[in-house]
């Protein structure tokens, strides 16, 4: 992925955060020697920050669209309050197989549960209410999965949706392949629904924080 801050930024930002916990740093580890594509993992700024956001609005149920090998579940799990559970929508079997071992080896495999198959159909067997929802899967279908969770977040809740900033394509009007036009119309989606308040936040690919206005029933 490019680095879309100043050279080094990123790395002084991680060295003057709170270290990741040793589990995840073998889920890094094994991700980059097992995947074609370890870019795909949100790592450990942007894992913090997850788990920062989990211990401010204590949510108890936590949706997560993209399991991808478990290292964001986790990041989240480690700031559940008591009783609360994620549930995490994986489409590749292998990434849930090699996630579930990663997180039978944690002290939070009772706290998340993994279910194979396509996120639209996850999603619809859901009954809510949810109160945060992480986004990070096929970019073609972020609005899709935003429409088809929203009604399921209670007001007050909140969205995080990964790689909006999409190493910057998003802001070059040359780049028109599929994603990147998925998420140029996502983040103009967003941003102008009077259903939510939005703000990008410029960290590591991009993320867009989502608060479901607390008026808006589900």
């Amino acid at each position: 992925m490019e680095e879309l801050t100043i050279p080094g930024i990123e790395s002084y930002a991680e060295a003057n955060s709170t270290p990741e916990p040793r589990y995840l740093q073998l889920i890094q580890e094994n991700t980059r020697r097992l995947s074609d594509a370890p870019q795909m993992l949100v790592g450990h700024l942007e894992g913090r920050l997850l788990k920062m956001f989990v211990a401010m609005i204590r949510p108890l149920h936590v949706l997560e669209i993209g399991t991808f090998t478990g290292y964001s579940a986790l990041s989240m799990a480690e700031a559940l309050p008591e009783g609360g559970r994620i549930i995490t929508l994986e489409v590749d079997p292998e990434h849930a197989r090699i996630a579930q071992e990663h997180i039978d080896a944690t002290p939070y495999a009772d706290r998340i549960e993994i279910r194979v198959g396509h996120a639209m159909d996850g999603i619809a067997n859901l009954h809510g209410p949810l109160d945060f929802v992480f986004i990070d899967a096929d970019k073609s279908n972020y609005i899709r999965y935003y429409e088809a969770v929203l009604p399921l977040l209670h007001p007050g809740g909140f969205i995080a949706a990964d790689n909006v900033l999409w190493s910057g394509d998003v802001m070059d009007a040359s780049k028109q392949d599929a994603d990147t036009a998925a998420l140029r119309e996502f983040n103009r989606y967003v941003s102008h629904d009077d259903r939510v308040e939005a703000v990008m936040l410029t960290v590591r690919d991009g993320i867009m924080l989502i608060h479901k206005k607390p008026d808006v029933v589900p």
